[in-house]
């Protein structure tokens, strides 16, 4: 007998998949915790955190937000991946629950303290990690292991970083860490859903140039990042540092350009995800140049986070909210103003870095952009992470 995809589930229709809570709340979380950085970053209030604002900025954007995302993710391609029933329920608003109770506890640090901070903030990914293994260990399909190991690594580099920023006052090495394993996922999860998509909507299209999928030119191509993040976390100000990222991100820009992005700007829900993995050989190159004093090493980095993670975060959640919602995979005028806020906002966060005398104005073009993109798609997706899926 097929497998049931779902239980005979009662409860809440949020709490019903993974990816509806953590896709609202996350979006919601992005949004609002980047305008509340700047106030604190231009003086006007004072955060309750342990952590020291540039800290608290970075932890919460990468294990607060791009963390829930992650979960979202997970928790719904777990059960494709295995044919087993999604994690519903109580299971899941525990889990959900957890993830808040990080984001609380480390907002109030400086009162709790930051030892008891780190244990409830740690305690999400480690919930996270040990239910999707249970599920591919249960399912038996081990290939799918290691995004388990990039989770559990990304929750190590958690604990990590609080221990860095109290006992050393700022955490660089571990946001580095987190910064390289995100990077990976996105980089192996991208890898397969650009090209598989793309190839879906061109078959429907014309005859023409297909993507490659993916293979062993891949497969070499995530080796060598491993090893160019390696070095970039422990050295990034070393010329030869500086030569691998440069090799790693020329790498990069042809995986892209064998997966004919250029005949998909008929479908933006396709087109979005092709422009999402163009930031991640920028952000090579640009930590190429910072190792050579060219640029600083805040332009790569934000290439990375506000653009790679930030756009390919916009991109995912969107279809996977259309399309497991039982919607039609078509990008609103809306969702098309919300792709380019996110890009914009990118672009002015990596030229801020760039170009310090206008620091001030980009960082808060970069903000507002951000804002309206995450709240944006709150707004948009919001009643349908929370209504039940369409017939």
């Amino acid at each position: 007998m097929a497998i049931p995809r779902l239980r005979d589930y009662q409860g809440p229709a949020i709490f019903s998949y993974g990816f509806r809570p953590f896709f609202l709340f996350g979006a919601t979380f992005a949004g609002l915790a980047i305008p509340l950085w700047l106030c604190a970053f231009q003086g006007e209030i004072e955060l309750p955190t342990a952590f020291a604002p540039r800290d608290w900025h970075v932890h919460e954007m990468l294990f607060g937000f791009v963390a829930a995302i992650i979960g979202g993710f997970l928790l719904t391609a777990v059960p494709n991946w295995t044919g087993r029933l999604p994690l519903q329920g109580t299971p899941l608003a525990v889990l959900v629950s957890s993830w808040l109770a990080g984001r609380i506890a480390v907002f109030m640090s400086a009162s709790i303290g930051w030892a008891l901070a780190c244990v409830i903030d740690a305690a999400f990914l480690a919930l996270l990690a040990a239910a999707a293994a249970r599920e591919i260990i249960a399912g038996r399909k081990w290939n799918n292991l290691p995004v388990v190991a990039i989770v559990s690594l990304f929750g190590a580099a958690n604990i990590a970083f609080h221990l860095e920023a109290h006992f050393n006052g700022l955490a660089d090495y571990s946001t580095r860490f987190a910064i390289a394993l995100v990077i990976m996922l996105v980089s192996l999860i991208g890898g397969r859903i650009v090209p598989s998509f793309t190839r879906n909507w061109l078959a429907r299209q014309s005859s023409g140039h297909m993507p490659a999928p993916f293979g062993r030119f891949d497969a070499i191509v995530m080796a060598a990042s491993a090893l160019a993040l390696i070095a970039w976390t422990a050295v990034p100000g070393s010329s030869a540092t500086g030569w691998a990222l440069m090799l790693v991100g020329g790498l990069h820009a042809v995986r892209f350009v064998r997966w004919a992005g250029y005949r998909t700007f008929g479908d933006r829900l396709v087109l979005i995800l092709h422009i999402a993995y163009a930031f991640i050989p920028l952000g090579y190159l640009l930590a190429a140049l910072a190792a050579f004093d060219i640029v600083p090493q805040s332009a790569g980095v934000h290439a990375w986070t506000a653009g790679a993670i930030g756009t390919m975060t916009i991109a995912v959640m969107t279809r996977a909210t259309l399309g497991h919602t039982g919607r039609q995979l078509k990008a609103s005028i809306g969702t098309q103003c919300v792709y380019a806020a996110v890009i914009a906002a990118a672009v002015m966060r990596i030229s801020a870095s760039i170009e310090p005398d206008h620091m001030n104005a980009l960082l808060a073009g970069a903000g507002f952009g951000w804002t309206v993109a995450f709240l944006g798609f709150a707004l948009l997706y919001g009643r349908l992470l929370c209504a039940p899926r369409a017939a």
